[in-house]
């Protein structure tokens, strides 16, 4: 017998919340990955032109939002130094287009004689995570020096988000490839479908298995369709639903 909510989701291109009045929905997600995605979509190849039109369209927002991001960066650097010892910034590798490492740049959260330990992910209520960490993760401002990135050519504003080399290797070869494609970016549909991923995994009695083996499929879905579909619209959606979610609009 399917259920309401079943029916609903099949009439959806995405799951809606799968993080719903604070208890996340495994039910949406399972039938998600066995039902509404189901099948091989063929997808496209990205034009040189579409590349350069999504490139301008990076820089001219980035450059736009620079002098108003810049003082709030400062703010922000100031406050991780003060709140424990250790660098503003936390650099990380990451795989971009084409499968080329790069560093990224993020607002350090953790203590600096934990934030490389395993394992890769991080749950809601982590001892590692700082005062300001906590605050900088709720909020997603942790992410805010990736514009440098962006600013660089080693991500967009809107894509899928870059993995570490060791969770990248773990996506079939077809869809790595399909997701390599373009440069990652700093938010995604699956990006504001998980902003609660932390408290997912801190559910969990093993969030690294939880993470390979419920949330990347679903992530890879949302890449591989954005992939398909991207536009510079879709993008400009893409961000303000991501600015919406953050200031809870």
């Amino acid at each position: 017998m399917t259920s309401k909510a079943e029916s609903s989701l099949r009439l959806r291109p995405w799951c809606g919340d799968l993080f719903d009045c604070g208890h996340w929905n495994r039910a949406a997600l399972s039938f998600y990955v066995g039902g509404v995605c189901t099948g091989s979509p063929s997808y496209r190849m990205i034009s040189q032109g579409s590349s350069a039109a999504k490139r301008a369209f990076d820089l001219g927002l980035t450059l736009v939002a620079m002098p108003i991001a810049l003082p709030l960066m400062a703010l922000v650097a100031l406050w991780v130094r003060l709140d424990s010892p250790g660098p503003a910034l936390f650099r990380q590798e990451r795989v971009g287009r084409g499968g080329r490492l790069f560093r990224i740049h993020k607002f350090r959260t953790m203590r600096v004689h934990q934030a490389g330990s395993a394992p890769q992910v991080t749950a809601a209520g982590d001892a590692r995570i700082t005062r300001a960490g906590y605050w900088l993760r709720r909020t997603k401002l942790d992410e805010l020096p990736q514009l440098i990135d962006v600013f660089k050519g080693d991500m967009s504003l809107v894509g899928p988000r870059p993995e570490v080399p060791s969770y990248m290797a773990m996506y079939p070869e077809q869809a790595r490839q399909q997701i390599l494609s373009i440069r990652p970016g700093i938010t995604d549909r699956a990006a504001i479908e998980f902003r609660h991923e932390e408290q997912l995994l801190a559910a969990s009695n093993d969030p690294e298995k939880t993470y390979v083996q419920e949330v990347m499929p679903v992530k890879q879905r949302y890449y591989l369709d954005y992939v398909e579909n991207h536009s510079v619209s879709g993008d400009l959606r893409i961000i303000f639903d991501t600015l919406r979610k953050v200031l809870n609009l």
